[in-house]
């Protein structure tokens, strides 16, 4: 049997922190670890600065939640967004999606999650009072839920249309269906159900 020598501390401390990244797996934490150790030191602390630097000067949109540098973000200071239309989303970079469409000109609430009680999250874990604060000093006439379509997206869905329809204000969400090129064979059940409910005149 072959013993193989441990990796030195500060390299088995840098694999264990790409360890703790989302997605990334101790045989990919080692290539991550391994390939920064072969980059010219310039390029090692360019991309230290660029960590430290997201740390220290992004901070959350105080209105809608979003990651910005200026506090209130772009979209929030815009004045040519429509102001009485509010699109909920779970994370950050569902808005960067929806912006790429170029067909929404709302306004946007970071959640910043689900409701996941499997996972130990929970409403007040979201930005859930932040939404109810603005509705209620703001003149919003619907309200998009743009959640992902899975169980806890769809919990997440619920529990917010409880909460703000005695508002008054209208509480939509995203049409769910086909994909565009999509065959009939290789959909699954749920989303041929909900294309079909989803259907409407040509």
């Amino acid at each position: 049997m072959v013993d193989h020598a441990p990796a030195a501390a500060p390299v088995a401390r840098l694999i264990d922190e790409f360890n703790k990244l989302p997605g990334i797996g101790p045989k990919s934490a080692q290539r991550l670890a391994y390939y920064l150790l072969r980059l010219p030191t310039e390029d090692a602390e360019s991309l230290a600065h660029a960590i430290l630097d997201v740390k220290q000067r992004i901070v959350l949109c105080g209105i809608c939640q979003n990651l910005t540098e200026t506090d209130p973000c772009a979209l929030c200071r815009s004045e040519v967004r429509d102001r009485t239309v509010i699109c909920v989303v779970e994370e950050p970079l569902d808005v960067l999606a929806l912006e790429r469409t170029h067909s929404f000109r709302g306004l946007y609430h970071v959640l910043h999650g689900v409701i996941s009680p499997m996972d130990g999250v929970g409403p007040d874990d979201l930005k859930v009072r932040e939404l109810l604060a603005r509705l209620n000093g703001q003149e919003a006439r619907e309200v998009i839920i743009a959640t992902n379509p899975t169980l806890e997206g769809d919990a997440t869905l619920m529990y917010l249309e409880r909460l703000i329809a005695p508002l008054g204000v209208l509480v939509t969400r995203l049409a769910r269906g086909l994909p565009i090129g999509a065959d009939l064979e290789y959909a699954d059940e749920v989303t041929l159900t909900r294309a079909l409910e989803g259907r409407r005149e040509i």
